[in-house]
């Protein structure tokens, strides 16, 4: 059963935004464990067991959590209501196993670090995914690596989110979004191609072939749909304004080069989106890119590609397609 929790702090600021439908809004939904370092009470659970965790808990609730990998992403994605504050379309939703005892030193977390989140669902033990279509998810962040891979083959759109010990910097109001193109924000079509071929030539060839046909979507384009609502208003703002700093960015850092590029402008041009960069990487390894760029999270299908970068980026694997199939 889910337990939801309010924070009354900014309850009147919000009154005129709250009945903006849910089905309108951006939500992106978090585990507990994505949004604080509860590594410690983890391992203590794996170790001791729930009621020595249950005990920590209650014991140590007032004591300070500190941000875990996912809270630079969190916050300043709750930032870009700013762009519009009058309709408030972002919102977080924290979807937990713990009880709703244990979850107050969650919610007090949440309040002690200044973030809009309103509603949690605490639900002992039960599974949380399921409950992404209750609040109109379009992702849903988890340490939990097997009920996302679960989570995935049932199609929701879910990532494990790697440990990475990052600092935040606080003064840096940005967000920084990062996707891998392929098994990502479309289906592994082309990544079907390669496997069975085992050859580039033959790979780029068929893009070439298919380069006027768009990709189908994958896990995240509907998160990538929504949230380009967002960068169209960022960009109108800095056009408006040139003292405004932009809020947003979003790069796609892909392995394909030319000229398999084609395909993936074509595919984002048919459903008017644009990333505000584009690497096609052809085989150097990310991280090149991403210890410049810093994004505050990237999204990639593939543990090749994470395994380098996750110490200093925050990432995120998603866990879709043929690059996830495990052989036989």
């Amino acid at each position: 059963m889910g337990v939801g929790l309010k924070i009354s702090g900014d309850s009147r600021k919000r009154k005129n935004v709250a009945a903006y439908p849910i089905e309108e809004k951006l939500v992106v939904a978090v585990s507990s464990t994505v949004l604080f370092d509860l590594s410690h009470e983890h391992e203590l659970y794996m170790e001791q067991g729930l009621e020595a965790f249950r005990r920590y808990q209650q014991e140590h609730r007032h004591e300070p959590l500190q941000p875990g990998t996912g809270f630079p992403f969190i916050r300043r994605l709750l930032q870009l209501n700013q762009l519009k504050p009058e309709e408030h379309r972002v919102e977080v939703v924290i979807l937990s196993r713990y009880h709703a005892d244990d979850g107050m030193r969650v919610m007090d977390a949440v309040r002690e670090h200044g973030l809009d989140i309103t509603r949690a669902f605490f639900m002992a033990g039960r599974k949380p995914y399921p409950f992404m279509e209750s609040v109109n998810a379009a992702l849903y962040l988890s340490t939990n690596g097997a009920q996302v891979k679960e989570a995935v083959d049932l199609g929701y759109p879910a990532g494990h989110v790697l440990p990475c010990h990052t600092e935040d910097d606080e003064g840096d109001k940005q967000l920084r979004l990062a996707f891998d193109f392929d098994g990502v924000l479309v289906d592994d079509e082309a990544e079907q191609v390669y496997k069975r071929t085992q050859d580039l030539e033959q790979f780029r060839q068929y893009e070439m072939d298919n380069r006027d046909r768009p990709l189908k979507a994958g896990p995240l384009m509907p998160l990538l749909k929504q949230i380009s609502y967002f960068q169209k208003l960022d960009s109108q703002r800095a056009l408006a304004d040139p003292a405004w700093e932009r809020l947003l960015r979003i790069s796609i850092v892909t392995a394909r080069s030319a000229p398999a590029h084609e395909r993936l402008i074509n595919t984002l041009s048919s459903l008017g989106l644009e990333a505000d960069e584009v690497f096609l990487m052809g085989g150097i390894e990310k991280k090149r890119v991403l210890d410049i760029l810093k994004p505050h999270i990237f999204f990639d299908d593939q543990m090749v590609h994470l395994e380098p970068v996750a110490a200093s980026t925050p990432s995120v694997h998603i866990p879709f397609g043929v690059a996830n199939k495990s052989a036989g």
